[in-house]
């Protein structure tokens, strides 16, 4: 049986339930499929995400 299809019985099971359904992967491709920069809204502030031509990743406020 799929774990992700059961039904958490203890406190800590729940827990465990609880991160794996919030748990998501992005992939930065899709980010990125317009362009080096994405901004980003997170408690009303914005913020800047980019791609360095190293293919390393910058957040700056």
């Amino acid at each position: 049986m799929d774990k992700l299809l059961t039904v958490p019985e203890t406190n800590a099971d729940k827990q465990k339930f609880v991160m794996l359904d919030r748990t998501r992967c992005i992939y930065s491709d899709a980010l990125f499929s317009h362009g080096d920069e994405v901004f980003i809204q997170h408690q009303g502030e914005q913020y800047r995400l980019r791609r360095t031509r190293n293919g390393k990743l910058i957040l700056t406020k």
